[in-house]
């Protein structure tokens, strides 16, 4: 049926009244500003606090929200940076940049009722001079068109660093500093030569690390990823594995010592290559040592003369200790798998007489007065594939987490703690595992079975 004249002119009055009144409402809720001091904007956050930084290295990016709760729009006559360029920060609002040449201001922004700008913050601050962090401040200050000024808080410490790229060693070397270290691409070290590090902190960033073609002598050193921000409010990125490469020993190197050493957060911690065995020449010490939190492997030998005492070996997603070959002398250690990233972790312990499809002699593998434990049932992985190729270990005076082995020609004195000595691994023997904060302590708990054993004994 065909609608009357009349019923056409009423349906276009009506669509005319409701358009009229559509574009008022969104007047009224989108297009009016006020000026009246008690609008007043709100922040995520009244401080944005970042972590410690590198003097002249960028920071992460921060950000943080401005809200209009305010029943009328409000416009921003200005955003500035208090102290101008003199600190370093780097400020963008919502796709405005401060410009730190014209004065570290941006102008007229207009935040609409219920709307919110996204502002981002960075920070490259100048040398200080000082040993010290120190602590870098300022206000990013928004003028509203009332007159009214609010503020956020920007702060975070300025550390100054020695900053190292792509170096090569390639005569003897000594290195202490007492500023940080920063590593950007790696540090290597030539055949004829031997870097001393020295009661210094090295700091390397992503996929750097240390080869070493001749020989490294470190003590009183830590090693560890350049990152000081969080990836979570209560997780540091020092927390998270693979933040750096790790040292590489290859064939060529020999007479390595690690000495009151900390090597934490790498993808492999250390590599030994395999090499020309000779009892005479041991490829690698290490004493009262730390390697802790690994994406790879703690310590991976392969047909290598290694050796350690008193020295923590832990957390790591492949094996913590892979002795492939060779002869690996271990005393007082120390053994701790409980890699919190990872279901799929390796053992706290491997030792074969093959790597892939090379047999490799295992000439003698020894662990004494030690601690081997970790989640699983079984840590302590022992294979062999050839038995015409030697296949040598002995145990003596360890705590093992593995099922126990009646082989008393190659275990003296041990403790085995079997799974059903507790339903979360070894974590009783020791002073801290906290999975949900990734904090731990390898000092035996005063209540220890392993008491006299192990890298820190009590």
């Amino acid at each position: 049926m065909k609608e009357s004249p009349f019923y056409q002119y009423m349906i276009r009055r009506i669509f005319l009244f409701l358009s009229i009144c559509l574009g008022i409402t969104a007047c009224s809720d989108n297009d009016t500003f006020t000026t009246s001091g008690s609008a007043r904007l709100t922040f995520s956050a009244d401080t944005v606090k970042m972590d410690t930084v590198f003097s002249t290295v960028g920071s992460s990016t921060y950000t943080f929200w401005v809200f209009n709760n305010a029943s009328d729009g409000i416009r921003l006559k200005s955003v500035r940076l208090q102290l101008g360029n003199q600190t370093g920060f780097r400020v963008n609002v919502d796709g405005s940049y401060l410009d730190n040449a014209l004065g570290s201001v941006a102008n007229d922004f207009e935040v609409r009722e219920g709307d919110s700008l996204r502002v981002f913050v960075e920070l490259t601050a100048p040398e200080n001079g000082k040993e010290e962090a120190q602590l870098v401040e300022d206000d990013l200050v928004f003028s509203l068109e009332s007159g009214v000024e609010q503020r956020v808080h920007l702060q975070a410490h300025t550390w100054d660093a020695l900053q190292l790229r792509d170096v090569r060693i390639s005569r003897d070397t000594h290195l202490s500093s007492i500023k940080p270290v920063v590593v950007y691409g790696g540090l290597r070290v030539d055949s004829a030569a031997t870097l001393y590090i020295r009661n210094t902190t090295i700091f390397f960033h992503d996929k750097a690390g240390i080869d070493v073609y001749g020989c490294l002598d470190a003590d009183g050193v830590t090693l560890r990823g350049d990152r000081m921000d969080h990836m979570f409010d209560y997780l540091p990125y020092d927390r998270v594995s693979g933040q750096w490469r790790g040292l590489h020993f290859f064939s060529s190197s020999t007479g390595n010592s690690l000495v009151n050493t900390e090597i934490r957060n790498p993808e492999d911690a250390i590599i030994v290559d395999s090499a020309a065995l000779s009892p005479n020449s041991q490829r690698l010490y290490m004493e009262r040592c730390v390697v802790h939190n690994c994406k790879g492997a703690g310590l991976k030998a392969v047909n290598a003369y290694v050796g350690a005492q008193y020295c923590q070996l832990s957390n790591t997603l492949g094996d913590c200790v892979a002795i492939h070959g060779g002869v690996a002398i271990f005393d007082h250690c120390t053994l701790a798998q409980f890699y919190p990233f990872s279901a799929s972790r390796g053992a706290a312990l491997r030792f074969t007489n093959f790597l892939n499809d090379y047999s490799l002699p295992l000439e003698l593998f020894k662990l004494t007065n030690s601690i081997v434990t970790g989640y699983a049932d079984d840590v302590v992985m022992g294979e062999m594939r050839d038995s015409t190729v030697a296949y040598n270990y002995y145990f003596e005076n360890d705590v093992l987490r593995t099922p126990a082995v009646a082989d008393s020609t190659r275990f003296t004195n041990i403790t085995w703690e079997e799974p059903s000595d507790t339903t979360s691994g070894g974590k009783k023997l020791f002073v801290l595992i906290d999975e949900k904060n990734l904090k731990y302590d390898f000092h035996l708990d005063s209540l220890s079975t392993a008491k006299g054993k192990g890298c820190y004994e009590r």
